[in-house]
């Protein structure tokens, strides 16, 4: 390294200051580790980085018209900051973020609307609101060469640049560093009932879920647990689908009966409950089940994603080679797996699988030696790497934003 580019840890306030910090960081050469408050920071393979830049300081809601649906956020706003102001006018973010915080040993709520679109990681709603990607209106951000940039408006229809919103969506801090993000909010779904069945095995629990999301009811979640997970929720296993619920009872009872007849066993039955609160729990488990997690010694957690005709098989052929406790979401296109803290947490048998059957892994949780020895996100087939490298070098040229976070020849 060379120059006087101050190191520790950086938290600049504005983003002309953040500018000048990359701008200095790039003349000498000096590798960044890019976050916001540092939550999701054992995700990903660990960084070699001369200095840390926390966008933590960069914080508060900038512009928020309710009748708009429009939120203006800065980038280290923290994530329950926005839904609490959302909630205030019953509003919300459609695409129900999953708090990662708990799950890596955090408090919950701790995290940063920048990490929430930096990790473009949405929660149930996504089937059927879409990913957080896609409800970025615009997005300001310092890149590589330390220069402002940014894309979008306020409004969808404004789509200068949309494309860099969507490529930052889901890039890790390896690309630029986010200073304000732009957002489309909805109202709340207030009234939602959710649908339990129980005692389910796996695929006839993924196929009443493909059947919830096969009716005309505004499925917004699609649920399966493991017993063992769902042990504080219920004695047996769980598939649930939430779905928007009018004042009359009809409209629930019509779903209920379509899966009915092909799923439900033991017994079927309409509730109230918090959905994220359930699923959350079921996900961070192993940070407060007898196998508890640690920051040193975590459990290892994958997020895996597959076509949900495929899940069950995932899941059972993956089981016969090792102990794997599992939470379908997304109908069985998102599974969450907690695996035994093997050498590779397991990475070798689920891409096998994944090879045979279609999709892609990402670790969420595992100590620094695991992550530092395998692929922690899937690995990129050849044209996508060289599409990746590129788009790299056109942000960060000079390759000092988070390197080897992702990829580590990136």
């Amino acid at each position: 390294m060379t120059g006087s580019m101050r190191l520790g840890f950086h938290a600049p306030e504005t983003e002309e200051e953040l500018a000048a910090l990359v701008f200095e960081a790039a003349e000498t050469r000096t590798p960044l580790e890019i976050m916001g408050k540092g939550t999701k920071r054992e995700l990903g393979h660990p960084v070699g980085a001369g200095a840390v830049v926390s966008s933590e300081g960069m914080s508060g809601i900038s512009l928020y018209e309710p009748t708009e649906l429009v939120m203006v956020a800065k980038a280290g706003t923290p994530l329950a900051e926005i839904e609490a102001k959302l909630a205030e006018n019953e509003q919300e973010l459609p695409f129900e973020p999953v708090d990662l915080a708990p799950i890596l040993g955090y408090a919950p709520g701790d995290g940063t609307i920048g990490g929430v679109i930096a990790t473009n990681i949405s929660g149930s709603r996504r089937i059927l609101k879409g990913a957080a990607r896609d409800h970025v209106l615009g997005i300001r951000a310092v890149n590589g060469r330390g220069e402002v940039i940014k894309a979008g408006g306020r409004v969808m229809k404004n789509v200068t640049g949309y494309d860099i919103g969507r490529t930052l969506a889901g890039s890790w801090g390896t690309l630029a560093m986010m200073t304000e993000i732009s957002l489309k909010v909805l109202p709340a779904q207030r009234e939602t009932r959710t649908i339990l069945c129980f005692g389910l095995t796996d695929q006839t629990a993924v196929e009443a879920l493909c059947i919830a999301m096969g009716t005309p009811y505004e499925v917004s979640g699609a649920l399966h647990i493991h017993a063992d997970l769902a042990a504080r929720l219920s004695d047996e296993e769980i598939a649930g689908a939430r779905i928007r619920s009018p004042r009359s009872g009809s409209r629930i009872s019509r779903p209920r009966r379509a899966i009915g007849p092909t799923a439900c066993a033991r017994r079927c039955s309409p509730i109230a409950r918090r959905w994220n609160s359930t699923a959350n729990a079921a996900k961070r488990s192993g940070t407060t089940s007898a196998r508890r997690c640690s920051r040193t010694s975590p459990i290892p957690l994958w997020r895996v994603s597959t076509a949900p005709t495929q899940a069950a098989k995932l899941v059972g052929n993956l089981s016969r080679k090792i102990d794997a406790r599992v939470v379908y979401d997304w109908s069985g296109g998102l599974i969450w797996i907690e695996t035994p803290p093997l050498t590779d947490a397991g990475a070798v048998d689920i891409r096998r699988q994944l090879a045979e059957l279609g999709g892609h892994a990402t670790l969420i949780r595992a100590d620094d030696a695991t992550r530092a020895g395998i692929d922690v996100f899937q690995p990129l087939e050849p044209q996508h790497a060289i599409l990746s490298a590129k788009l790299k070098h056109a942000f960060d040229p000079l390759g000092i934003f988070n390197p080897g976070r992702m990829y580590r020849d990136m």
